[in-house]
């Protein structure tokens, strides 16, 4: 029981951590949508290397987490990051968070908590083996360069969220196999070393590559992308958890049932967030501009809601 109380404190810490850092993203994410593509003004922004920095600290809480609790139980937390970007967004933008954010915050906190209700008893610490580990990345990759194919402008970008969420899932499901690999308790036993070097190598470019890719999601706003990317994170890692490291739900199919209808209910949550008015975070320096043409206060705008006063 003591092990699962440190798992859930660390991977709400763990949410927190990534939260600040995609807000601060979200920020400098018009440094790439202002005359920069290829970013490398973000190298010289101090408020970047905060972002990593962020980033890297919810990282390293994450794996803690996962060393005292099993995945299904670690990844939908991991969800809890757009609920604490509400709040920071809304403070970095000087506003209050909406009656709508709201809903959708409590929507995705129950569905999280009937979700963490039927997590089943796996044993934390479980890991793949290295073989499973690099088939995992080999299938990844392909699966992220489905997702990339295409121009990103628009409703791409949510594309580039999902290859963003699954490319981080990923990452923290074979986090796992590299810790365990160290200790050389692997399944199977000891393996050459070079095996543990190249799943560490997947972890490292699974990681950035999901930085990297949710900001590039991020150019459009954050609220959309960052929804998608908390979905497509713990559905990954599930996926992972349940078909290849054995962990399931409690009370059989009733419990699937719950897991199915909690999944549900914090989907919709995250709709609701995605859509409530700043979501989690501001819009780009495209979409300031973009408002020097907004409609009057008091007439309908393009979908048909009669524009902010």
């Amino acid at each position: 029981m003591r092990a699962l109380v440190f798992a859930v404190v660390l991977s709400l810490a763990s949410a927190a951590g990534y939260a600040l850092g995609a807000v601060v993203q979200s920020r400098l994410a018009a440094v790439r949508a202002a005359g920069d593509p290829a970013g490398h003004g973000l190298l010289r922004q101090p408020l970047w290397w905060w972002a990593v920095g962020l980033n890297g600290l919810g990282a390293l809480l994450h794996v803690a987490a996962l060393h005292y609790g099993p995945l299904t139980l670690v990844q939908p937390l991991g969800a809890l990051t757009l609920v604490a970007a509400l709040p920071l967004g809304a403070a970095y933008e000087r506003r209050r968070v909406g009656r709508a954010e709201w809903r959708g915050a409590l929507w995705t906190l129950g569905g999280l908590l009937a979700l963490v209700s039927v997590v089943g008893p796996a044993a934390p610490g479980e890991a793949l083996s290295t073989a499973e580990a690099l088939l995992v990345g080999a299938a990844t990759a392909l699966l992220i360069a489905a997702l990339l194919r295409g121009r990103p402008a628009g409703r791409g970008r949510l594309r580039y969220a999902g290859a963003a969420g699954v490319a981080s899932g990923v990452a923290s499901a074979l986090t796992p196999t590299v810790t365990v690999a160290l200790t050389r308790a692997l399944p199977g036993g000891p393996v050459p070393w070079w095996q543990t070097v190249a799943v560490a190598g997947l972890v490292a470019v699974f990681a950035t590559g999901g930085m990297l890719l949710s900001q590039m999601a991020f150019r459009d706003g954050l609220a959309a992308p960052l929804a998608v990317v908390n979905l497509a994170n713990p559905a990954a890692a599930a996926v992972i958890g349940i078909a290849l490291l054995g962990e399931t739900f409690r009370a059989g199919p009733v419990g699937w049932l719950v897991a199915v209808a909690a999944a549900v209910a914090a989907g919709r949550g995250v709709l609701l967030l995605a859509a409530g008015r700043g979501g989690t975070g501001t819009g780009t320096a495209a979409e300031s501009e973009a408002g020097a043409a907004a409609p009057a206060p008091g007439h309908p705008d393009a979908d048909g809601e009669p524009a902010a006063v």
